[in-house]
């Protein structure tokens, strides 16, 4: 029997931010169309006839953020049926991690506003967004504990204590911070400085370091496991 089929393919985008100061962040998108018009969502639409999912995301994300982004890794693709309520719509997610302050953003086309909020206070969203958000952030988090990603959201030269916030605003838990420095420093991807930090008040203040894309990328192609 013929299989009927009337599929549309999107894409959307899940950008995490992170800085010091607010922890670990999500872009989104004020909707100004229907459906689910003024409500909060990921950015995304649909891939053009012409277009790579890579292209039609990086596309999406400039004309409805104003942000563009050099590395977007594929997440899962989310087909329910109904997920859409004017056609049926399978779509192609992405996520990446980026510093909020590197980029102006500026809604347009089908985004009345675009703006971080906490990941702790994501508001009500439209479609199915909430599910991908909630499985981008899993993998982003499983990502973490095998792949040092996140050192370009450091400054160039940071305190141990930087990196330990970062796995911990990423994670959303304690970790065991001797146990956490003692794993990465056996690496040897992050070399100390002989500058300290500059601290205000009371206290000995700790050298910086500076992570080592020279060695990392060494490590990896020798095929080292990375697990943090």
């Amino acid at each position: 029997m013929p299989t009927s089929q009337d599929i549309k393919i999107a894409v959307d985008a899940v950008v995490f931010g992170y800085t010091s100061k607010e922890g670990l962040s999500l872009l989104l998108i004020r909707r100004n169309i229907k459906p689910f018009k003024n409500t909060w969502a990921l950015p995304g639409g649909l891939v053009g006839n012409e277009e790579s999912l890579e292209d039609a995301i990086q596309r999406e994300l400039r004309e409805e953020t104003g942000i563009n982004i050099n590395y977007l890794e594929q997440l899962y693709s989310f087909g329910r049926p109904g997920r859409d309520p004017r056609n049926r719509v399978v779509s192609i997610a992405y996520y990446g991690l980026v510093k909020p302050d590197a980029f102006e953003l500026q809604a347009d086309t089908d985004a009345g506003d675009v703006a971080w909020f906490n990941i702790k206070k994501i508001p009500k969203l439209g479609f199915d967004h909430a599910e991908i958000i909630q499985r981008a952030h899993e993998r982003l988090k499983n990502k973490l504990l095998y792949e040092p990603i996140g050192f370009e959201l450091l400054d160039e030269k940071f305190p141990f204590s930087e990196l330990e916030k970062l796995y911990m605003a990423v994670l959303d838990r304690p970790i065991d911070r001797r146990n956490f420095k003692k794993k990465v420093s056996k690496y040897g991807f992050l070399d100390e400085t002989t500058e300290r930090q500059q601290l205000e008040g009371a206290g000995r203040p700790g050298y910086l370091y500076r992570f080592n894309e020279e060695k990392y990328f060494t490590l990896k192609k020798e095929g080292v496991n990375f697990e943090i």
